[in-house]
């Protein structure tokens, strides 16, 4: 994985709920579906789902698997827990990322861009930035997914340190996303599968406050986008 530990996650989630209604995706020109995706992505208030997180190395062909629960509130919010196989947490309160590690008993703390600096994909999902300013679009496959789901392609813009792409695998029937895929600056790759997708449930504003505990190190990174 990146040395950044937010990095992978911070690539995903380009629009993460923002299909719904299309006709069959791939019958529309990329920047149509790109364009439906950030309209319905703006009205989703909040989610949760289950996730599924594969790491393959770029350098070393080894597959890492986690497991663990998301969960996103508009404006800015996310909560990434994962279960198995150790606990961690990445929680962003709109200003300030969290990533913490019981085990390591550290904290690393990490500023949020500005939404004009906001290309990355997760922070699409916290409700940052925008597809067609900071991407190019196209249509694309990946071996790892159902023949039958539709794949997007999201290339960042301008140069990002921690990516090369992002891809999104989505069911054509329903356009629920059901997988993200990035590419990252050392050629590994990390695949979310996402499951028991919940929209505009209400979740609670104190699931993404993080309170920094004691004893442990605190390392604060203002250098550059997530």
């Amino acid at each position: 994985m990146s040395h950044r530990p937010w990095a992978a996650l911070l690539g995903f989630g380009a629009a993460w709920t923002a299909l719904a209604g299309l006709p069959a995706a791939q019958a529309l020109p990329a920047e149509d579906v790109a364009r439906a995706l950030q309209a319905r992505y703006d009205t989703i208030l909040d989610f949760s789902a289950d996730f599924l997180q594969a790491y393959r190395g770029g350098i070393l062909p080894q597959t890492t698997i986690e497991r663990g629960r998301l969960e996103v509130k508009r404006p800015g919010r996310m909560r990434w827990e994962y279960q198995v196989p150790e606990l961690k947490l990445l929680v962003g309160d709109g200003r300030k990322l969290y990533f913490y590690v019981p085990a390591d008993r550290q904290v690393l703390v990490h500023d949020v861009p500005e939404d004009d600096r906001a290309t990355t994909g997760a922070l699409f999902l916290a409700g940052k930035g925008n597809l067609l300013r900071d991407f190019t679009v196209s249509f694309d496959r990946l071996d790892q997914v159902p023949p039958d789901l539709t794949v997007l392609r999201l290339t960042p813009r301008r140069a990002e340190p921690e990516y090369a792409w992002l891809m999104l695998a989505f069911d054509p029937r329903t356009l629920q996303i059901r997988t993200m895929v990035q590419l990252d600056a050392q050629g590994g790759q990390s695949t979310f599968t996402f499951t028991n997708v919940k929209e505009n449930v209400g979740i609670a504003d104190n699931h993404f406050t993080f309170s920094i505990p004691r004893g442990v190190d605190v390392v604060t990174d203002r250098v550059g986008n997530p």
